[in-house]
Formats: C-alpha cells, structure tokens, sequence
C-alpha cells in the first residue's frame, strides 16, 4: 500500500496547512487563485537529461524563470529537456500541472535528481501542490529540508539561473 502525501507529512511530525481551491495548470493562474496565500509559491520543473537516463526535479519561486541552458551546464549535462508526461507518470506518480516535490514518495527507486533553488531555502514557508493541483500544501522551509532528506534522493541546492 502506497502512503499518501498528508500520511508521510503526518508521520515525520511535519506540520502543513492545507488549502482547497480551484485547478491552477500554470504559474499564472496559481496566481490568481491561490496567490494571495502566505508563503513564497513554487514551481517544479520535471526535466530530463538528452539520453533520458537521469531525471531532475528542479524547485524555484514560482516567479523566477529558470534558463536551462545555464542550469545545464551547472549539473554537468549536454542537454536538459521538460521531460514527457509518460515519463513524469512514471517516476513520481504525477501529471501535468500538478507537479511536486511530494511527488518523490512514490519514487522508491530515488532515481529523481532534486534541485533546489537555493534562494527558495531561505523562506521561511513554502507552498505546493499535494500531488494534485486543486490544494496547495504550506510547510515551513525546514520541514520541507526534512521530507526531502526522508525521502533519500540526491539533493543538489544551487544557485538557479534565471
């Protein structure tokens, strides 16, 4: 049997608060639904090296545009690609639009390469989906530091470029 997101929050302790709302598909309308809500918001890009061999879960404030080219060469690829829909489904259980860290639960192989921003760990609480984009999960940013170390796979914390 699979945990859910609030079990695995549940049993490390971590506190959340929880808000419904509407789907929100994209930044700009995260914005507009949910962005009035304490806490820096996030997005996640679920990228894919050229060979589709290593798979990176990039974690930025949502307003930041990410410049892959540069975030590339920072992790040492030739390229790096939004990976498919196929390939998101398959690692962390996820679709489009509803990407998340907490996605990581259901990648017990920790195949998933995380990369985190490193001005995002300097907020005090961050938002996310809770592996579905109708809700957004508000943890503070230690708590977020320690599902990810729960979790087990690699964490690189950088400077993205924007």
């Amino acid at each position: 049997m699979t945990l859910s997101v609030y079990e695995v929050l549940q049993g490390l302790g971590i506190a959340y608060t929880l808000h419904e709302h509407e789907a929100a598909f994209t930044v700009e309308q995260a914005r507009r639904i949910y962005g009035h809500l304490p806490g820096a918001h996030c997005k996640n890009l679920f990228l894919r090296n050229k060979k589709g061999d290593r798979h990176y879960l990039a974690v930025v404030e949502a307003a930041k545009r990410v410049d892959l080219r540069a975030l590339r060469q920072a992790l040492g690829e030739r390229s790096l690609t939004l990976a498919s829909p196929e390939r998101l489904l398959a690692h962390l259980r996820l679709t489009p639009g509803s990407v998340t860290p907490f996605g990581l639960i259901h990648d017990t192989a920790r195949a998933v390469r995380v990369v985190v921003d490193q001005d995002l760990l300097r907020e005090p609480l961050l938002n996310f989906h809770p592996d579905r984009n109708t809700a957004t999960l508000a943890v503070s940013g230690a708590d977020f530091r320690r599902f990810l170390a729960h979790c087990g796979n690699e964490v690189r914390v950088v400077e993205i470029p924007a």
